[in-house]
């Protein structure tokens, strides 16, 4: 007990140092195994073991990879004779596809068709027809004027040059047939006085 001696810890010091410093190791290497898992695991209990559930005798059979391709090839199948059979017995849904080699035959390429128009004798037939139609609607609109012109495009338009207010006076009917019977009159007077 001299003066200069370190202090001494007691029992319940001590103790209670080893159980912190073994609780820094564990969670040392805990940490080390959570940032290391290229390391593995390594037992060195003979006590600790896991178990197997897949390999075990009492597990159930597993597929092989040829039976799982097999039975996924039968399911499909099975799918398609299942669509086939509601396509047979519900014909009122219709047919329906999206693959584009899908195809018919064709009845008027084949040799047995009736003759059909070239394209080119088409096209000019299509527009003789579009040039009669055209020529049709003038004559009816020269021969019928009392129709009148309907117009369906709100852009056009045109002006009136009888009846705006800069025009010209014109004459009312009266006096225009008025003027018209003295004019008549006057050009028989003349002539019986020459």
């Amino acid at each position: 007990n001299r003066a200069s001696a370190p202090e001494m810890e007691d029992d319940e010091d001590a103790e209670e140092r080893a159980c912190v410093l073994a609780e820094a190791a564990a969670l040392k290497k805990l940490a080390t195994d959570y940032m290391h898992p290229e390391v593995g695991v390594t037992a060195t209990d003979g006590a600790a073991f896991g178990r197997n559930y897949f390999n075990r005798a009492s597990a159930p059979e597993m597929e092989d990879d040829e039976d799982a391709e097999e039975r996924v090839l039968v399911l499909a199948e099975a799918a398609a004779l299942k669509k086939s059979a509601m396509d047979y017995m519900h014909p009122e849904v219709g047919v329906t596809s999206a693959d584009g080699a899908c195809f018919g035959r064709n009845y008027f390429n084949r040799p047995s068709a009736p003759e059909t128009e070239d394209d080119e004798d088409a096209e000019e037939r299509a527009r003789v027809l579009a040039e009669a139609a055209a020529l049709k609607k003038s004559a009816m609109d020269y021969m019928h004027p009392e129709v009148g012109v309907t117009s369906a495009d709100g852009a056009c338009f045109g002006r009136n040059y009888f009846n705006r207010p800069s025009a010209p006076e014109t004459e009312e009917d009266e006096f225009a047939d008025e003027r018209a019977e003295i004019l008549a009159e006057a050009a028989a007077l003349k002539k019986l006085a020459t």
